[in-house]
């Protein structure tokens, strides 16, 4: 393990269960590239990331192990893999990672006991589609990197990652900034009327979670209007053609109201490399705890 991890001893979340499987992405700009985290040491320096920006820049509340460590982490990353935009120009190190973003599969839920979107919506009717479904969470970037040249590089991953396991549904947790619904009344009311989730692929926020989306009439809204003053990454993924669940999560931990997006690939993944390899000026993803 690397030093920022000294002298306590490494926790399990701070550790990879294993390598994980080679998956060829060809992302690269200038002295950035992407590739997934190859070992702990890896997993660490992403953790650092979100450390710095969730807690430190965000102000997100840290448990006193994350803050002893200055590492976000939790007992799913081992199972997962993580996206790592690279600065070569930095050297070599943990202060090298600028950008990272974690993906997680049917078979990392099966070994942690769940997804992570789990602990805030009924995510049942995702699990039982035929094919492979994965869970898109902890998008950070460094705040000197939040170009459109990082994004194109992140969503190009993911997008080769998406092809590669042949994925049928990305989903997660988008956040928007606050805990108070009634401040994000016409934000959470336009994702309620315009893009709410066909009833057969329509997650729910859990029962004791559950708070109100439609706390404005749609006359209300101008929906242009609305969708601009989204949070980008929400933003990109509606764009994709995702849809919501019904009810957001509010998140005191992250500072955060949350909904669940879910993007259903097929439909989209021709337009999903056009739209991010494209040499236009476009909005970085920002940061997303969740997705």
């Amino acid at each position: 393990m690397i030093s920022v991890l000294a002298p306590t001893d490494p926790l399990p979340m701070t550790q990879l269960k294993q390598p994980p499987e080679p998956v060829p992405l060809d992302a690269t700009a200038g002295s950035l590239d992407v590739r997934l985290a190859m070992n702990d040491a890896d997993l660490a320096a992403a953790q650092a990331l979100r450390y710095r920006v969730f807690y430190e820049e965000r102000k997100a509340k840290p448990t006193e192990e994350m803050a002893q460590l200055k590492l976000d982490f939790d007992r799913f990353d081992p199972h997962c893999d993580h996206l790592l935009v690279i600065d070569h120009s930095l050297g070599e190190g943990q202060d090298n990672v600028v950008a990272t973003y974690r993906v997680m599969r049917r078979k990392g839920a099966l070994e942690t006991g769940g997804f992570y979107t789990a602990n805030e919506y009924d995510i049942d009717r995702l699990l039982q589609l035929d094919g492979e479904i994965l869970e898109l969470g902890r998008s950070c970037v460094d705040a000197h990197y939040r170009t459109r040249t990082c994004t194109n590089l992140l969503w190009k991953a993911i997008a080769q990652y998406v092809l590669h396991h042949d994925v049928l549904v990305m989903f997660g947790c988008g956040s928007l900034p606050g805990i108070d619904p009634e401040a994000l009344a016409s934000s959470l009311s336009y994702l309620h009327h315009f893009h709410m989730a066909p009833e057969d692929f329509r997650v729910k926020a859990l029962p004791d979670l559950y708070t109100r989306m439609d706390l404005q009439d749609p006359e209300q809204l101008n929906p242009k209007r609305e969708l601009a003053a989204l949070p980008p990454l929400i933003k990109g993924y509606l764009r994709l053609g995702g849809f919501v669940g019904d009810g957001a999560v509010v998140d005191p931990q992250f500072n955060t109201t949350d909904v669940c997006v879910m993007v259903k690939t097929d439909l989209v993944t021709g337009k999903y490399f056009r739209h991010y390899t494209r040499d236009q000026d476009r909005e970085s993803p920002g940061d997303s705890k969740d997705s």
